[in-house]
């Protein structure tokens, strides 16, 4: 059947028929930054990649452009976490003690691996359930309770004392000395029941995180260079991924480590707001520059008195 009778049929006109799409002139632009955050993050699904490109090349996007995108180069997605069902105590109680301010709960957990030459070394890992941030991973070839209690006093200095410590049931957190130092600054104790990590799940998850995005993908030949990476990789987690459970915000966004941090950036964020921002309300101009436009001239306040 003609092109020329299926358009008359279907009430079209033959040049829609044969109009190529042209597409939008940044595309290409666009697929190169997705590709080169999908290489870089490689276990970030569409959506994070998608609050990057907001958040630190400035594009303007939605979700579902980047998604299209990210299907038609046949870019990796994660897959999709099956449901649990609610969990519960051994004496039939639901899940406890969630975090309700910043330094109410904190949790703790070791991870192991193994350098390059088949020797093991481990993690000692802290977060801020609240915020979710990773306070601090201790990596030595052998961690025990006197590590623990000495990464605990320097994060209990910087940060402050938190109201509870939640933990597995594993001889460095149960240990006596642990439990007395905790009890002796303020702070108390959370172990989950034996067997179940499920309930400690804000740092299983981190555990998770840690080993999916760095570990599985790196071999360190010592453990300094374990050290290096690491922590860098810490500070990338803090301070730029985005976080889906925070609404894609990046944790430390809105967290200062000292009062003297928080005047600098505060200042500079003020000054940025006055002189770089572009306000809708005065016509998307800077109020700078909406303040230099509402003063009159030195020539037009003469002009004015002399009339007076």
């Amino acid at each position: 059947m003609s092109e020329r009778r299926v358009c008359r049929v279907l009430g079209q006109h033959r040049s829609t028929q044969r109009r190529v799409p042209a597409g939008r002139d940044d595309e290409e632009r666009l697929i190169a930054d997705v590709t080169e955050l999908a290489r870089q993050y490689g276990r970030y699904g569409y959506r994070k990649i998608a609050e990057l490109l907001r958040s630190t090349a400035g594009w303007i996007v939605n979700d579902k452009r980047v998604e299209r995108i990210w299907r038609r180069e046949g870019l990796k997605v994660p897959a999709k976490q099956p449901k649990r069902g609610r969990l519960w105590l051994n004496d039939g109680s639901c899940i406890r003690l969630l975090a309700e301010h910043r330094n109410h709960v904190w949790s703790y957990d070791f991870v192991e691996d193994r350098t390059h030459d088949g020797r093991k070394y481990r993690m000692l890992n802290v977060i801020n359930e609240f915020t979710h941030e990773c306070l601090a991973i201790r990596i030595e070839r052998s961690l025990k309770s006197a590590d623990v209690i000495d990464v605990l006093s320097d994060l209990f200095i910087l940060r402050g004392v938190p109201g509870h410590v939640r933990s597995d049931n594993g001889p460095e957190f149960v240990a006596k000395a642990v439990q007395k130092w905790i009890g002796a600054v303020g702070a108390k104790t959370a172990y989950i029941m034996p067997g179940s990590p499920w309930e400690n799940g804000f740092i299983e998850s981190f555990n998770a995180r840690l080993r999916d995005e760095l570990l599985d993908g790196e071999i360190f030949y010592s453990l300094a260079e374990a050290k290096i990476i690491i922590e860098s990789w810490r500070r990338h987690y803090n301070t730029v991924r985005p976080h889906g459970s925070l609404h894609d915000e990046c944790l430390n966004i809105h967290w200062f480590e000292t009062l003297a941090e928080a005047q600098r950036l505060i200042e500079a964020w003020r000054i940025d707001y006055n002189e770089s921002r572009p306000h809708m309300a005065l016509g998307n101009k800077t109020p700078a520059e909406y303040l230099l436009q509402a003063i009159p001239s030195p020539s037009a306040q003469g002009k004015k008195a002399a009339e007076n």
